[in-house]
């Protein structure tokens, strides 16, 4: 169904004339008569009926006007959907309660009036497909892995580097230093199903493990954070890594201890991505909210990996 012949029936309608409703529509009255035929064909009814004051709906005329109207609605809804500006700012977080969603929390307290979508994607090369292919506007990442670069059409800025905690339950041998170093935390298990491979935080995490020897498992299905919790909880023999902004809730009862890790402390550097062509304006307003509201980076007594840019 052409939707210019609907939305010249429904100016048709509301005016009563064909004249009016082409000197609304900025159209000749032929183009009008001619949209208004090629419509009651496609339906196959007559929808006007001539009079001397104008042009009257028949009873399928009227019964037709109120699904036009929505029909109309529905094609502005459609065009604001993927409209910049007019759209909600698609951003990609990677996981609900992480500290990328931190960041996004405090963009939309700033900026309540910004409309926004937050998405969850996996793996880095799907982040990267969905920017330049306009599916997400941004996307939190790590940067990339070594030895793939990002493409030159997607730019990138260092946002936040986010201490890393050692997790333990209250009868691991850890449970009740103040600090630990990394020196110590070797032959500890660390337990993180979380790590797939292939992503920019498995090679963060396998950096890790080269440099300072640690002991990293990802065994196990990844059953989410809260089973995560309940394991360390339960296991004097395990412990894992927790980002120092990652917000989790657990039962008292577990008596979880959050510690700090230091000589040096490792740090997971969040970058922002986005498509250098990417028109949305709210992109903007996101790049010089994150500016101003978060900190410097490579901080001393902190580690990153060599492949993460400055």
């Amino acid at each position: 169904m052409d939707l210019d012949s609907v939305r010249t029936f429904v100016a048709a309608a509301d005016a009563g004339q064909f004249q009016e409703a082409a000197a609304e529509l900025a159209v000749t009255q032929q183009a009008v008569s001619k949209r208004i035929a090629t419509l009651e064909r496609t339906l196959g009814v007559r929808l006007f009926t001539r009079t001397p004051r104008g042009a009257e709906l028949t009873i399928d005329g009227q019964a037709f006007l109120p699904h036009a109207r929505e029909l109309l609605r529905a094609a502005d809804r459609a065009l604001e959907s993927v409209r910049p500006g007019s759209r909600p700012l698609r951003v990609d977080v990677i996981a609900s309660r992480g500290a990328a969603a931190g960041l996004m929390r405090g963009f939309h307290r700033a900026n309540p009036d910004t409309g926004l979508d937050v998405l969850m994607l996996l793996e880095i090369d799907n982040a990267v497909a969905a920017l330049r292919s306009g599916t997400i506007d941004a996307t939190f990442r790590a940067v990339a892995a070594p030895g793939r670069p990002l493409p030159e059409d997607i730019a990138s800025v260092r946002v936040l580097d986010e201490p890393l905690r050692l997790m333990t339950g209250p009868d691991h041998a850890l449970a009740g230093a103040k600090s630990v170093t990394l020196a110590e935390l070797v032959g500890h298990r660390i337990w993180m199903p979380g790590i797939a491979p292939g992503t920019e935080w498995g090679a963060y995490y396998a950096d890790l493990v080269a440099e300072f020897g640690l002991t990293i498992e990802a065994t196990g299905p990844n059953f989410g954070s809260d089973a995560l919790l309940d394991t360390i909880a339960d296991t004097p023999a395990l412990a894992t890594f927790m980002g120092e902004h990652t917000r989790l809730v657990w039962p008292t009862g577990h008596g979880l201890r959050l510690i700090p890790v230091t000589d040096p402390t490792p740090v997971y550097p969040h970058s922002l991505l986005w498509h250098r062509d990417n028109p949305h304006p709210a992109l903007a307003a996101l790049r010089d909210h994150l500016a101003a509201t978060t900190t410097g980076h490579d901080a001393p007594g902190t580690w990153t990996p060599d492949w993460v840019r400055p």
